[in-house]
């Protein structure tokens, strides 16, 4: 589907009420639940690599944000289903409690599933007490932690997408997710053109006054000055990708950062996550099983290393963070393909409308875009008080930052000031990315 218009809420004088999230906390709680619902027993419990969480952590975790950072300080004589699940399901809230060790979360047999639902049913229910009568004196900081909740369940919801396939990508009996899923329309190639931004002094970021909700990491707005630049009108194709490996991108040092390089040598990697070669031609794993590559799609599941020596290869860069934010605010239509659409896969840009032409298509959605910035606070970051400071400040190294939300990001979660971050080494997520140069 297209969007005309954003789908991030309108700024207002205060923080909506406790009760007014109740409705939004009830709506994301059942997206998830039904995000899991295709998975037999068996899937929920298998972590496939120590990135990858088990579909039942992911449900438990959720559930353990709402109970620790809300329940447990605001609904008076609320009483835990179990004591062990703050240390079992805490992710990395080191001055909360102990977590429990992220590689080790495929060991969990117990609790079972059935016992993971429970809890989540139960923490609703409390839920549901909190925000329908809150406390008078905490009602702002209830209303903004359900908020913050919200957001936070509806990241894992992309995480959910990203695990389940890696999960099931490591069956040989070519398991599938759903076969309820779209199926991407088959489009005509879309040539890449060039949009010119002329640059200047430019903000980024989220206003400090700014109501519209954001994670820490967005703010505060601030000034950077850009060269004039150029960036690519859509993503880079599956297609381009297969002339670059083609042409020995993967067997050439002089495309690829050091670091790369020796991974590169390492890994043996020679084409993006989930792809095959079957008698002359590329398939790749999806959701709904094997399939051919589409030429036309955007390439997803490399990393930023792939990125960056494409880019080399291609005879430009990526984009830094700055500049993709800055060519955002001039992208006001939403057409690429988020978690509502139904297809949890890259699909082909549609060609553009006389409207859109030298415009950049599928800026937002279909895949996150690796940027050239690394992950850094912005001046003047301030990370949020108390054990919720360990939200995003703490992995402000070693994480190169990605934009634009993409084919499993629910469509309400994502903004165009949104910082996705990631290591450089990264596959498994929803990732490509798009070419920018300096302007003549």
């Amino acid at each position: 589907m297209s969007h005309a218009e954003p789908l991030y809420p309108v700024p207002a004088e205060e923080p909506n009420a406790p009760e007014d999230w109740l409705e939004s906390f009830r709506n994301v709680r059942a997206v998830t639940e039904q995000l899991c619902s295709p998975l037999q027993t068996e899937d929920y419990v298998i972590q496939s690599m120590d990135d990858v969480s088990p579909p039942k952590w992911h449900l438990a975790h959720v559930s353990w944000f709402f109970e620790a950072f809300l329940l447990k300080p605001f609904l008076r004589g609320y009483v835990p289903l179990n004591e062990q699940y703050d240390h079992l399901f805490n992710s990395y809230y080191e001055t909360h409690s102990t977590p429990f060790p992220r590689a080790s979360r495929g060991i969990l047999s117990r609790p079972t599933v059935e016992d993971i639902y429970r809890y989540r049913h139960y923490v609703d229910e409390a839920m549901g007490l909190l925000l329908s009568n809150p406390p008078a004196q905490h009602s702002r900081t209830i209303a903004e932690r359900a908020c913050l909740g919200i957001q936070h369940e509806q990241q894992h919801q992309e995480l959910l997408a990203m695990d389940i396939k890696h999960i099931l990508a490591q069956n040989p009996m070519g398991a599938l997710y759903s076969d309820a899923l779209k199926t991407p329309p088959r489009q005509r190639p879309v040539g890449m053109g060039w949009r010119r931004y002329e640059g200047g002094l430019v903000s980024i970021g989220v206003d400090d006054t700014s109501a519209d909700f954001a994670f820490d990491n967005e703010r505060p707005a601030h000034r950077e000055y850009l060269e004039p630049f150029e960036l690519a009108t859509r993503p880079v194709t599956n297609q381009e990708y297969v002339q670059f490996m083609e042409q020995g991108g993967y067997h050439d040092p002089a495309f690829w950062l050091s670091d790369g390089w020796q991974l590169l040598k390492q890994t043996r990697w020679e084409a993006p996550l989930y792809w095959q070669r079957r008698d002359g031609h590329w398939w790749h794993f999806t959701l709904t099983g094997w399939k051919p590559v589409d030429p036309h799609a955007p390439v997803c599941h490399v990393s930023y290393y792939e990125a960056e020596a494409f880019a080399r290869w291609a005879g430009e860069r990526l984009p830094t963070e700055t500049e993709w934010e800055h060519a955002a605010t001039f992208t006001r239509n939403w057409n690429g393909h988020f978690l509502e659409d139904g297809y949890l896969q890259p699909v082909a840009p549609e060609p553009p409308t006389e409207f859109q032409r030298g415009l950049p298509l599928q800026l937002f959605g279909d895949v996150w875009e690796w940027t050239g910035s690394a992950y850094h606070p912005y001046p003047g970051f301030q990370a949020l008080p108390g054990s919720l400071g360990e939200y995003n400040g703490k992995f402000m190294s070693g994480q190169m930052v990605l934009r634009g939300g993409c084919c499993a990001t629910p469509a309400s979660h994502f903004r165009p000031t949104y910082r996705n971050f990631f290591p450089p080494s990264a596959r498994w997520a929803f990732s490509g990315f798009r070419l920018a140069r300096e302007a003549l």
